[in-house]
This record gives C-alpha cells, structure tokens and sequence, in this order.
C-alpha cells in the first residue's frame, strides 16, 4: 500500500477534449499492472463535473456510459436531481469523502472533470462566505429572468474581475457572488479559504483550438442523434419551472426549439457555438491553474504520458 504521504492525481481540460475517455483506459488497461505492483488495487474515478452530478441529465452532459461505469467505478456522477441545490461546497465534501473511501479500499483515485471551480475549490480549500440566502438572491433571479445573465455578469466583473472569472458565466455561481457582495461589502474571492483535505497533482489536457473545435462539433451531432431531443423534453415534463440545471449547455437551446424558438439546426449550431465558447473559457482558466502541467493533446493521443505520469507519483 502506498505511504500515508498520498499525492491525488487530478485529469482536467476543456470539454471534449477526451478526457473521459483517457481515465477510462487508464483505469481498465493502462495502469493495471503498475497499480497491483504499487500495492493500489485499482483505480477509480472522481469526477469533476458540475453537470453529470445530476439525474437524468446524461446525453447532454456526455456522461461515461453505463458499460464504462461498469468498467471502472465512478463517484460523483448522478447524485442529485436537477431541481436540487448543489453547491461547490456539497461538491468538496462529497469529493473529499469519496477519494477518502477510495483510498481506504486500497485502490486510487483520479480526479478527472472539466469544471476549473470544483478543481480548483478541491485542490485550494473552500471561501468561508456565508450560507447562501434565498431571499436576497431572488430579486437577482428575476433580474436573469427579465435581462438574461449578461447584465448581472458585467455587474460582478466590474465589482470583482477575479469573481466574474471564476464564475464562467455559470447562472448559479454569478448570482451567488453578487448576494455575497450585497450582503457582505465583500466578494467571494476575497473569504479566507479552507484547508483542503489531500494534496492533488494535475495534468491538464490542452489540444490545439482546431482540434477541439472539432471534435466539439462531432460530439453536437453525435449528442442530437443519441436522442438529446428526446432527453429535455422528458426533463421539461418533470421539472416545467426549468431550475437552474437545465440552463446548462445543451439544454437550454433545445428547450427553445421546443418552444418552437428557433429551427432544430439552429439549436444545433447554438449548441455547437456556446460549447466552442465554453471551452475557450475553460483554456483560459486552465492555462493560470496552479501547479497544473499542460498536455496538449486529446485523451487517446495522451495516453503514454499520463500512464507515465500516474507510475511516477
């Protein structure tokens, strides 16, 4: 078994950058041997992902499929509905606590998602703001209903740009924020943090533009011919208020189109574009992760160092 000086691996990038699909192999073939003769029974999976911690949102969070579940285990992946708060805090703790199990079952836990605030809340410790409060948020929730996102989101760059950064125009995240200045004088960033639990060592996947671009549009078409259609409005039917969750990408231009707001192929390219944008914004932040080593390229094509790189912890 390996010494209680345990160094937790972390796979981030950018959304379709074949980070799933890495962890999965390193977990079935990769790193089996080297894993028994280290003395770890195995791998398993932590993921970092603020949307695959919901139900029923699998298409259009591009989930591990059931057979890879079976594979390799998973943890952190359909744990709330999509009506149900999840904060980065509940992420944290129940973070912490499955790398904890993880370890205690003598096998290894590799972080890997593409959400920068988790990871980095994991690896750096929590803000000690205070407990979010309904009643100031709500007026901020009407303001994003009548104005969309945009006008609260430049309100909260120009209070706190380091805010406005972490935020990645994430509905919930900047909301959150400016009921913290509202309430406080003070950002979120601004709360001393927590003291976090493991100590983590990253590598994070970054291919070149081009080729994520790529295969962000591959992975659109593939999304609406796996039934992404179907999928939200089957989540429409159980959650009709439409919380915060289903604003994720993917699911709120395809309620437009059933709303009969846009065309089917314009809601493919809105998912497409948003998806291209969102993963530009995900380079950015983690190009500036702390300790982060980059690996500029795709899942498979990684393979060989990320084998290397686990042997080496």
């Amino acid at each position: 078994m390996p010494s209680d000086e345990l160094t937790i691996p972390v796979l981030a990038g950018p959304t379709a950058s074949g980070k799933s699909d890495a962890a999965v192999a390193l977990g079935t073939v990769a790193l089996e041997a080297w894993a028994l003769a280290a003395g770890w029974g195995g791998l398993e999976l932590v993921s970092a992902d603020a949307m695959m911690v919901y139900r029923g949102m699998d298409i259009g969070t591009a989930k591990p499929s059931a057979a890879e579940r079976a594979r390799v285990r998973h943890h952190l992946i359909d744990v709330v509905d999509p009506d149900e708060p999840f904060s980065v805090a509940d992420y944290v703790g129940r973070a912490e606590a499955a790398i904890a199990d993880v370890v205690a079952r003598g096998r290894l836990p590799l972080v890997v998602g593409g959400t920068g605030f988790y990871i980095r809340a994991l690896s750096q410790g929590l803000p000690t703001v205070p407990a979010a409060d309904p009643a100031v948020q709500a007026p901020l929730w009407a303001r994003v209903e009548a104005e969309g996102l945009e006008p609260l989101h430049q309100d909260l760059a120009t209070l706190s740009p380091a805010d406005a950064e972490r935020a990645q125009h994430n509905p919930r995240k900047v909301v959150r924020a400016l009921e913290v200045l509202q309430r406080t004088g003070r950002p979120p960033s601004n709360f001393p943090f927590t003291e976090p639990a493991f100590r983590y060592d990253k590598r994070v996947l970054l291919p070149p533009a081009d080729d994520l671009t790529a295969r962000i549009e591959a992975r659109t078409e593939a999304m609406f011919a796996a039934g992404l259609v179907d999928e939200v409005q089957r989540l429409l039917g159980h959650y009709p208020h439409q919380p915060t969750a289903l604003q994720a990408i993917g699911y709120k231009e395809v309620a437009a189109y059933l709303r009969g707001e846009v065309s089917l192929e314009g809601a493919r390219a809105q998912v497409t574009l948003a998806t291209v944008r969102y993963a530009k914004r995900q380079r950015t932040w983690f190009r500036k992760e702390p300790g982060a080593v980059p690996i500029h390229n795709v899942g498979p094509a990684a393979l060989p160092d990320l084998s290397a790189w686990l042997r080496d912890l």
